[in-house]
């Protein structure tokens, strides 16, 4: 039987591919018991990536990030563990909105000790709200629905009463010789606001990210301390960062997959298990 972490990678594949699924035929995909499958189902939803009605396992729709966490999930948790890496137990960090991020601080909370994540996104404190060894202050400002963040003069305003050592957000592009990009001004003027705040930037983002480009500038490559994505980020971008003295942290983009059964409509999905 696949162990947690890769049934939920194979499930999220299929709703990422499909947007919905019986659970029947997640039943038989897995191999695995109803009851096994009811409860790796009901964490999912619990923690907003998937809702669950009439037999049937789909994608989120009321909720924007919960829904793009489900894409290239194992990736993502790839570089929110890589990231996870360079914070120590005892800091006080500021995580921004997205998907990456969301993974980010839940890993913090998995493998870290008395940490405090000062955030102006309510996905990401309800994300983490059941783990008791880390702290979560919530920044206040004019709510934006489709994104779960607080943005505005007061988010940035609550911020400035903080002192963080690491602020790392996400990014919905980037464009060669100025930096990352996102595709809402309110949202970027609240980041560029909570970047003051700290000692050093961090951007948590797939390499797919790198091939396209926002509406907005986000942050200024000289105004980042180290990048975290995959070994498939374009060898142009690649050597901007390395260029502008940015740390360049790369997860590698492979993953080790056995054959193990065709599913109508899907290429073979299966995991190698980890021992």
């Amino acid at each position: 039987m696949l162990k947690l972490l890769h049934r939920t990678v194979v499930i999220l594949d299929i709703l990422a591919a499909r947007k919905t699924v019986k659970i029947a035929e997640l039943i038989e995909v897995l191999n695995i018991s109803y009851v096994t499958l009811h409860k790796d189902l009901e964490k999912l939803e619990k923690r907003g990536i998937i809702k669950c009605t009439h037999g049937y396992a789909g994608l989120n729709s009321d909720n924007n990030i919960g829904r793009r966490m489900a894409f290239f999930y194992q990736l993502k948790q790839k570089i929110a563990k890589a990231a996870a890496q360079i914070v120590e137990d005892g800091e006080t960090i500021m995580v921004g909105s997205g998907s990456c991020c969301a993974l980010f601080a839940e890993e913090l909370a998995l493998t870290r000790r008395n940490i405090t994540v000062i955030t102006n996104s309510i996905f990401i404190a309800n994300f983490i709200n059941e783990f008791n060894n880390i702290k979560v202050i919530l920044l206040g400002g004019s709510y934006q629905p489709d994104s779960q963040v607080v943005i505005g003069p007061l988010a940035i305003n609550c911020a400035q009463h903080f002192h963080s050592s690491k602020y790392f957000l996400g990014t919905d592009g980037f464009i060669k010789g100025e930096g990352f990009t996102d595709r809402d001004h309110l949202r970027v003027e609240t980041a560029i606001g909570l970047a003051k705040c700290a000692e050093n930037v961090f951007v948590l983002t797939e390499a797919a990210k790198f091939k396209r480009r926002g509406t907005c500038s986000l942050i200024q490559l000289d105004k980042i301390a180290g990048v975290f994505t995959d070994d498939s980020i374009p060898k142009e971008a690649e050597n901007d960062l390395i260029k502008n003295n940015v740390a360049l942290h790369k997860v590698s983009l492979a993953e080790e997959r056995i054959k193990w059964r065709k599913f109508p409509g899907l290429p073979p999905i299966l995991y190698k298990e980890k021992e």
